[in-house]
């Protein structure tokens, strides 16, 4: 059974920064694309950053040049470095991995950015 396990979330001030960990079990990352989404209140789920085999990268434009996505297949873990974060960034972020065209999510961290 698969498990992803967020961690990192908090609370920082506008303009600083985190970093996100996925800790995944019950799967190989290598094996697999990886990502980060987030849903802030009242709004839809964004798929926020995309990491594939080996290291390809996609963004949302709305963090495009502000976060990082990662992977360490030895640690078996995703990150998600976000920085110069702004108080719109602020929701639960989900760590993903694909399967068959869809995502299995683990259960999000909270980030909230305040102003």
């Amino acid at each position: 059974q698969v498990q992803l396990v967020e961690s990192g979330g908090g609370l920082v001030q506008a303009g600083g920064s985190l970093r996100l960990s996925c800790v995944a079990s019950g799967t190989m990352i290598s094996l697999n694309a990886m990502a980060w989404s987030r849903q802030a209140p009242g709004k839809q789920r964004e798929l926020v950053a995309i990491i594939t085999r080996p290291f390809s990268t996609n963004y949302a434009d709305s963090v495009k040049g502000r976060f990082t996505i990662s992977r360490d297949n030895a640690k078996n873990t995703v990150y998600l470095q976000m920085n110069s974060l702004k108080p719109e960034d602020t929701a639960v972020y989900y760590c993903g991995r694909s399967n068959y065209g869809m995502y299995d999510w683990g259960k999000g961290t909270l980030v909230t950015v305040s102003s």
